[in-house]
Order: C-alpha cells, then structure tokens, then sequence
C-alpha cells in the first residue's frame, strides 16, 4: 500500500408489510427404510486396518476452521487524522452522544449485518448519515436511518405515499439499505468506493473513476487517488465513517463508559385500517409519542385505509 497505514481490525426479513401493522412496546413417519438410514447416520466413521493379528481402529476426525468475520481495514492517513481529533476534541460531545444513540438501533442492525457476513462497521455509516435517527430529513429530502432518495427507496422496495414512509421504518430500512450496499460492494469491490457511491450516488462515482482512475476498481487506494475530485461532502464521508469506526473500537477496548440508550422492545399486533394512534395511547394508558417513536413510518400517525 502506500504512505497509508492500515489499521485493521475483526468486526463480526423481518421484513413484513407495514399496512396494517402496529409495533407495541410434518407429516410424520416411521418405517423400515428410515430406521436403517438414522442407523447408518449414527455408526462412527472410522477405518480398520488388520496389522499382526490385531484390529486398529483409528477415527477420522474433522475440525471446522472458525470462519474469519469480514472486515473493512480501516486507513489512517491525514485526513481521517484529522476527523479523528475533531471528535477526540472539538466534537467529542457530539461523537459520546451518537454512541449514546447507538444502543437503540444497535442490535438491530448488527444483527442483520452478521446474517448477510457484512462487516460490522457498516452500522456506523447509519451514524454519518442521520445520526441514528429515523425522523432525520437532510436539505436534499433524503429521510430516515439511512437516507434514502425516494427513487433509490423505491427501486429498493420502500413503501413511499402519503400513509406510509418506510424510509423511517428502522427494519425495513435496514433491510433496503444492507441490499443497496451488498449491490454497490459488488459494483465497485471496494467498501470505500461503496460508501463513496451510497453517498454521492453510483453513477457519479462510476464517472469520476471513468475519467481520473481509468475505470479501475477493487483496491480501496482507488478512493484515496480520486478523493480530491469527489463533491465536498463525498470527500469528507469515508474518513469520518473510519474515525469513527476506530473511536468506537477504542471506547469499547479502552473501558470508557459510553451511556447507550437501551434498545426499543416491542411487540408486533394486527389493527384495522384508518387505527389512529392517538386512541391506542389512550386505550393502552400511553403517551402518544411513545407509540410515534416505535412506528414512525406511519406518517399521518394513523394506520392506512383497507
């Protein structure tokens, strides 16, 4: 590599529609030939080998190597330098109360990450882009979690009308964002140029690297070569997503106590269309706000017609 040093580190549907929904708080057989196979399943594999007389029965065994969780090495260079005392100084405040944030989505997006063996370190880039909130709404209308369009929120199957946004539907998000990044990794085979791309848009990207890195991918030095031609937003977003990424590691090794929020525990019912919110609260003994916070995707606070 070059100048860069590397710094890498190990990071390890629900989907349902939401119409309708409300988030609170084999035939079996015995027989002959199926007895002889579970025998066989059952008998030890082992190999016999007859030696003076003698029988020797030597087993085979087999050890699974542990798979290595995927990871994103993590580049310090200048610029990610710089993003990392900003945090450690002028913005630490800032960095302990969007880790204090963490803990509510957390879980949630962890653990889909380590079921598609995505690189753990992804959650973070939900932190560049709306500080971990779903209400978040950016000066180009990008909402929710993750940011979404509402083209690129369609194209990746969101709900968008005048009921419902799952643009801010924390699973559904999730779930669409985890499908546009796979997409975008597999695009560029990179996870800086993925990132680049999920910010600055595919295209953009695919034209930067057309003009000033000869169409070259799958080397994340690509995105250090072009990072000067990229919009100033761009430019900034991989770094702060690395310092990031390496000040969280840090606080968890490191011992320092970060006050996460805890994370929303709901239970899930089924509501008939045009249930406002406003008479569950008051049918439950809840603030409204409550049952608003858990299912802000519903935009009008009232489930949709039919």
């Amino acid at each position: 590599m070059s100048a860069n040093k590397v710094r890498e580190r190990s990071a390890c549907a629900d989907r349902v529609s939401s119409n309708d929904r409300l988030q609170l708080s084999r035939p079996f057989w015995i027989g002959f030939l199926s007895s002889v196979l579970l025998s066989l399943c059952l008998v030890p594999l082992w190999w016999a080998q007859r030696s003076s007389g003698e029988i020797q029965i030597s087993p085979q065994v087999f050890v699974a190597e542990p798979e290595i969780p995927p990871a994103i090495p993590l580049h310090i260079n200048a610029q990610v330098e710089y993003w990392l005392e900003e945090f450690r100084t002028t913005r630490n405040a800032e960095l302990l109360d969007l880790l204090g944030r963490q803990g509510l989505f957390d879980s949630l997006i962890r653990g889909k990450l380590q079921q598609r063996r995505m690189p753990e370190d992804l959650l973070y880039l939900a932190m560049i882009e709306s500080g971990f909130s779903p209400w978040a709404v950016s000066q180009v209308s990008a909402v929710g979690l993750w940011q979404f369009m509402g083209p690129t929120a369609l194209q990746f199957g969101l709900r968008v009308d005048n009921y419902v946004d799952e643009r801010r539907d924390p699973v559904r998000a999730t779930d669409a964002a985890l499908d546009y990044i796979e997409y975008l990794h597999t695009r560029f085979d990179s996870w800086y140029l993925a990132a680049a791309a999920y910010n600055a848009g595919p295209g953009r990207v695919e034209r930067i690297l057309n003009r000033y890195a000869e169409g070259r991918i799958g080397d994340e030095e690509i995105y250090w070569e072009v990072l000067r031609y990229l919009p100033r937003e761009t430019r900034n977003y991989v770094p702060r997503f690395i310092a990031v990424s390496i000040l969280a590691a840090d606080a968890r090794v490191g011992g320092v106590e970060i006050l996460q929020e805890a994370p929303y525990e709901y239970d899930m019912v089924f509501v008939p269309g045009e249930t406002y919110l406003s008479a569950v609260a008051e049918s439950l003994g809840v603030r409204e706000r409550v049952l608003r916070n858990l299912n802000p995707h519903l935009t009008r606070g009232v489930t949709p017609p039919n």
